[in-house]
């Protein structure tokens, strides 16, 4: 089973759309005593909030799927960036059959909104990355995406409009969180002339002194936030994992015991002490 990191309260508006992500009894950013499965403190009873101890309380509003038969517990730990990348991508963005779609960052995140764009018959899927980022982007080039673009080496803007013909895209997806500024303002020159979308997922305290608001307002741009995901794109996330589809392998990059969770996380990061070339990786509490 796959048990969504939310904890809802069961009786609001939200929670009967299935999208648990508004509730206020999971808003863990404003309320320190919000439930979130892996987020919230031991110091909050019954205090079995964790991911890998021998106990976890379920009470009754706890949100549960049915994992595929066909997955691996490495593929199935794919089905939250997954289904965020069905979240910004589909639901909340809009990438369709025929759409332009630009995606910034090749992480984990990015590369399942290149999954999901591709799957969802996105005419062309533009991913940028840095220059420690070139494997992602080989990565993402496997998974779907028709143009990579090194945002050190080249101009971005320049290679986007040279790779539509001058007309801009037609979604921006920002995977860069704590990237700073510059992405947001990228994708509001990159969207078309009129009517864009862009999802967003920013730092809770970022500042973005001089905000081109006149430029969005003008180019009708639609501004979204990158946050979390819904009951209905987890479904269709464990779904579209269970068709193998796309090579998961590629992604499902590393695997750590217990005693290694500090060096898993640093590889997620790609900070020093890390392992090279990690994706997603994945903690077994059997290793």
């Amino acid at each position: 089973m796959f048990l969504e990191h939310y904890l809802p309260c069961g009786h609001c508006e939200w929670d009967h759309q299935g999208e648990y992500r508004h509730c206020a009894a999971t808003e863990w950013f404003y309320d320190p005593t919000a439930i979130r499965y892996g987020y919230t403190s031991t110091a909050i009873k019954p205090s079995l909030w964790g991911g890998f101890s021998h106990y976890l309380y379920l009470p009754l509003n706890a949100v549960l799927h049915k994992v595929p038969s066909s997955l691996t517990p490495e593929q199935a730990g794919l089905a939250t960036p997954m289904s965020n990348g069905i979240q910004w991508a589909l639901l909340d963005g809009g990438v369709g059959y025929g759409s332009s779609v630009l995606i910034q960052g090749p992480g984990q995140q990015g590369l399942c909104c290149v999954m999901a764009a591709k799957h969802a018959g996105a005419d062309k899927i533009i991913i940028t990355g840095t220059e420690r980022d070139a494997h992602r982007l080989q990565v993402a080039q496997i998974l779907g995406a028709d143009e990579t673009i090194n945002v050190q080496a080249d101009d971005p803007l320049a290679r986007i409009m040279q790779i539509t013909d001058g007309k801009g895209v037609d979604v921006v997806i920002d995977c860069t969180a704590g990237a700073g500024t510059a992405p947001v303002f990228l994708g509001i020159e990159a969207l078309k002339r009129r009517g864009g979308t862009m999802i967003v997922q920013a730092e809770g305290n970022q500042k973005f002194p001089d905000f081109p608001i006149g430029r969005m307002t003008r180019k009708a741009v639609t501004l979204r936030s990158a946050r979390g995901h819904s009951w209905k794109s987890v479904e269709l996330a464990l779904h579209q994992l269970a068709t193998h589809r796309f090579p998961l392998d590629i992604i499902t990059t590393h695997r750590f015991g217990l005693a290694e969770v500090d060096r898993a996380i640093k590889s997620v990061g790609g900070q020093q002490g890390g392992a090279d070339g990690a994706i997603h990786v994945s903690v077994l509490p059997w290793k």
